[in-house]
């Protein structure tokens, strides 16, 4: 999008999936849209104008087509300026669901002098009209592509304002610590030199706080991008069951028949908020079987591929020559061993022979079949998918790359600033503090180019 002066037009879009459903919205933005939309909209109530009414109504009536035919029986919503979701006069038409219905609405909207929108057009007006700071616009399309429960509660902590307030905290501080060394520099006999201690724990404290937003950060793409989670292990180890009491349904088929599985199953599902694409494997061994053969190539493409494996070893049969012929293929990799059939009244595994031949690996000791140690098994996927991250005091925050980036440049200008604080002149200090603000500065917006503005709004789908 070229310049600024574009957002006075008036732009409209389907913001509603296509395909059949209830309904479709029509959403219309701009200073005219209202006036231009009652020229072809019928009012079921003689006498109503849509162009009079207050915001936050709706009003039910016709669509009319170009040669005032009734097209479609739809619901407008009025939302006046500034109380909408773009700042701007905003109306939606609620038109019945379908492609056709849709689209002969839009059609005939743009008729009246109205544009299609640019892709994330709307939340960009929101934007640059004030309504929505630059995290919370970003937070929009992490809320529409949230994979899980815990992806949606950060999208939508971000969505309310909760980073800015983190940053808006730490730019406060930060305009404190440079008013402090201003004043030391231009009223030296009033005021003194500049408090070292006092600036230095301000300093550490901001720091802090900075590193606890960028530890966030390396989380949230954990849950907003999830992991790929492979189960192998030689045939007949419980694999497919696994899956199945992972998934909470009979998705793999369980006998006690060697082999059963020919093929990778994916499925997904979420653990502990993290969205895992979970494979189940074919057994690997050695075979003649060519359609069994194929299944074990892929199983082993795939187990290469993923974020995590979880290998799994059979207590009533001990470890084999298979099982140490797959983990000399797998040990290299991020790694829960699982110890399966722990119902078995015989085990044939202990401890000191996994320690032996595993050393150094987490192990879970569990029942695929009676679902026993699988809540464990899911805290150890968390803490691996994780990195071993977690602290107590982290934040529960989304920070996207664009922020992160931001939150480095900011830690770096402090950082010079600690190193050479009683080393320099106060207005050197103050250059890496300026610095640490328009870096802060470019997370909500205040600082951004429109270049950078641009990139913010690539992936937003058109009508959002």
């Amino acid at each position: 999008m070229q310049g600024l002066d574009m957002f006075y037009d008036d732009i409209a879009a389907i913001s509603t999936p296509p395909g059949e459903g209830g309904i479709a919205i029509i959403r219309l933005s701009g200073g005219q849209v209202i006036e231009k939309a009652s020229k072809i909209f019928r009012p079921y109530q003689d006498g109503v104008d849509i162009s009079k009414k207050a915001g936050y109504s709706l009003t039910l009536g016709w669509i009319k087509d170009e040669t005032g035919e009734d097209l479609d029986e739809v619901l407008i919503a009025l939302m006046r300026a500034p109380r909408s979701y773009t700042g701007e006069d905003t109306l939606e038409i609620h038109c019945h669901g379908g492609v056709l219905p849709a689209r002969r609405c839009l059609e005939t909207v743009l008729r009246q002098g109205i544009r299609i929108a640019e892709p994330g057009e709307f939340t960009r007006r929101a934007f640059l009209n004030g309504r929505l700071d630059a995290s919370q616009a970003e937070a929009v399309i992490e809320v529409i592509r949230a994979k899980s429960e815990k992806s949606m509660k950060l999208a939508v902590k971000q969505l309310s304002g909760h980073n800015s307030e983190y940053i808006h905290t730490l730019e406060d501080r930060l305009l404190e610590l440079n008013a402090m060394v201003e004043a030391s520099l231009d009223f030296p006999d009033e005021v003194g030199e500049l408090e070292y201690k006092k600036a230095e724990a301000t300093i550490l404290e901001s720091l802090a706080v900075i590193e606890r937003l960028i530890r966030a950060g390396k989380r949230a793409d954990i849950y907003r991008k999830g992991i790929a989670a492979a189960i192998c292990g030689k045939p007949n180890v419980g694999k497919s069951s696994l899956l199945n009491v992972l998934l909470k349904k009979e998705r793999a088929i369980v006998t006690s028949i060697p082999g059963t599985t020919r093929d990778v199953i994916e499925e997904q599902l979420s653990i502990k908020g993290i969205p895992v694409r979970l494979i189940d494997t074919a057994g690997i061994r050695a075979t003649e079987d060519i359609v069994e053969k194929i299944g074990v190539e892929r199983s082993r493409e795939v187990i290469r591929e993923a974020d995590l494996v979880i290998f799994l070893l059979d207590l009533g049969t001990g470890i084999t020559a298979e099982d140490l012929a797959i983990y000399k293929e797998i040990k290299h990799r991020n790694l829960i061993i699982l110890a399966n059939k722990e119902d078995l009244e015989k085990k044939h595994i202990t401890e000191d022979e996994l320690g032996h031949y595993f050393p150094g690996v987490r192990v879970v000791w569990a029942s695929a079949r009676e679902d026993k140690g699988i809540e464990e098994l899911e805290d150890r996927v968390e803490e691996m998918a994780l990195g071993g991250e977690l602290h107590s005091d982290d934040l529960e925050i989304m920070v996207n790359l664009r922020q992160r980036e931001a939150l480095i440049r900011a830690r770096e200008h402090l950082e010079d600033v600690l190193q050479v604080m009683q080393a320099v002149p106060l207005d050197c200090l103050g250059v890496d503090i300026w610095g640490a603000l328009e870096a802060l500065g470019e997370i909500t917006g205040k600082n951004l180019k429109e270049e950078v503005i641009d990139r913010m709004f690539t992936d937003f789908c058109i009508g959002k």
